[in-house]
């Protein structure tokens, strides 16, 4: 598994130049069949990390542009009417994909933007009255500009509580960014990316995490962190059950990519702030403050004992 990994990431940082970590988060929240949200600034290679995950992964992509003018058809699909059968015929929309990349997802409406719910939760759509299954693995990688940007729409608490994780990918180093201005741009040999994973090899790992062992002393610890966020006045409310079941599948993919079948505390923490930050909001005097800044606090309150 570990050179599975390694394979992986050293793959996708050829086209991502200076974000290891950032790849094998990415890469936990799909082994622990999860969304992804990625939140930056335009340029920083978000669109770039969810095409060569597609890529090595061997998943069917297809790629939606989010904008004002979006529709939910544009996304689901929509039946058109045939003259020569007399009938409807159903087209797919780009949802029909093994990945999907909602491109700026917070550009388009609330309605457009809920057409992805019943899809991130269920692996399925309704369209005009008839539920269709959509391809297994299902995932939708999602980017998402500050919402202090112009022309965007912020997410409601349910569609981000559909993501599994949210990451940011940040500024490069000055080593990387350096070879980013000495060679050709990245994004060229995305062309180039072959598969190292087929859809059957990536359900296998899938359930691999399933069965990653986690103690009774590390859930208590996974139970006091959330009853921290529940207790404290800090927070407008607390980290849902839904929110502390996804980090613990999340600590057990990390922890299988560190070639280990069972969870450790240290686990739970390199998996929280991207878990638990974009389900927490500050309270009060807080309620301006940076979502990560909160979680650190949850971190650093709470024994490991």
């Amino acid at each position: 598994m570990q050179k599975v990994v390694d394979r992986l990431v050293a793959d996708i940082g050829t086209v991502l130049i200076g974000k290891e970590e950032q790849i094998r988060l990415a890469l936990a929240c799909l082994f622990a069949r999860g969304h992804l949200l990625i939140e930056d600034l335009p340029g920083m290679g978000k669109t770039t990390l969810a095409q060569a995950l597609a890529r090595v992964l061997g998943l069917s992509y297809n790629r939606i542009q989010f904008t004002s003018d979006l529709l939910p058809a544009d996304i689901l699909g929509v039946s058109v009417y045939d003259r020569e059968r007399s009938l409807f015929e159903f087209h797919p929309g780009p949802v029909f994909n093994q990945l999907l990349l909602a491109d700026e997802i917070n550009r388009t409406t609330p309605k457009t933007q809920s057409a992805l719910l019943e899809a991130m939760a269920e692996g399925q759509v309704t369209v005009e009255g008839e539920t269709r299954p959509l391809p297994t693995p299902f995932f939708v990688i999602a980017t998402q500009n500050p919402v202090s940007q112009s022309g965007t729409y912020p997410l409601p608490e349910s569609q981000l509580d559909r993501f599994l994780m949210r990451i940011e990918l940040g500024y490069p180093d000055p080593a990387s960014e350096r070879l980013l201005l000495s060679g050709t741009d990245p994004r060229l040999r995305l062309v180039d990316m072959k598969p190292l994973l087929n859809p059957d090899q990536l359900l296998k790992i899938q359930q691999q995490v399933n069965l990653v062992k986690a103690s009774e002393s590390l859930v208590d610890y996974l139970q006091r962190l959330a009853q921290y966020t529940r207790d404290e006045a800090v927070f407008q409310s607390g980290l849902s059950p839904r929110g502390t079941l996804a980090t613990l599948q999340c600590a057990r993919a990390w922890a299988l990519i560190q070639a280990r079948q069972y969870v450790i505390p240290e686990d739970v923490q390199a998996v929280f702030p991207t878990v638990a930050g974009h389900r927490l909001r500050g309270a009060g005097e807080f309620s301006g403050h940076d979502s990560g800044l909160l979680v650190q606090r949850v971190l650093n309150a709470v024994d490991i004992l």
